[in-house]
């Protein structure tokens, strides 16, 4: 994903896919982007109600009965793997935009969630824009967390990822 950063502004995603869930640039759409965020919503809705299974099992069902037809020939044959190609292809890019909405929107859900708890870290607010060896790293903190927990039977008491900074600046 290409984008641009400039000198006190949040990273503008050149390329209208979803911005990472640490900028405002959300908001900063163009009509075509958002005309197409509707679009594919709407579409991705669709395609998971009953009445598009439906759609597709009678299109499959009326291309299997044509087969005596056509010979069962390879006509026949491409007109299925050539329809089922193009509608993946492009279901594709739809359920992708939907699925990065989706995700956007629910990493400023959890985002404020973590910003409205006194006893949550605000350092985990944005923490999906680390790289996988950072994750890994806070993976590995709450992996110890819980099993701390478990040794002293401490289930409802609160910690967080501060802790281990306090701790660390207490070793120094």
């Amino acid at each position: 994903m290409s984008k641009t950063n400039t000198p006190n502004s949040s990273a503008k995603d050149v390329l209208g896919s979803m911005p990472d869930t640490s900028s405002a640039s959300y908001a900063d759409r163009s009509p075509i982007l958002t005309a197409f965020d509707h679009f594919a919503s709407k579409v991705t809705r669709w395609a998971g109600s009953p009445v598009a299974f439906c759609l597709a099992l009678a299109c499959v069902l009326v291309w299997a009965a044509a087969g005596p037809v056509f010979s069962f020939s390879e006509y026949w044959q491409l007109v299925i793997n050539t329809g089922t190609t193009i509608v993946t292809f492009l279901m594709v890019f739809l359920i992708q935009q939907s699925q990065n909405k989706d995700s956007v929107a629910l990493h400023l859900k959890l985002n404020e969630l973590l910003a409205a708890s006194k006893s949550a870290s605000n350092r985990m607010i944005g923490i999906e824009d680390l790289d996988e060896e950072q994750l890994r790293e806070v993976a590995n903190f709450y992996d110890q967390l819980a099993t701390q927990a478990r040794a002293q039977k401490a289930c409802k008491e609160i910690h967080s990822i501060d802790e281990e900074v306090t701790q660390a600046l207490n070793r120094e």
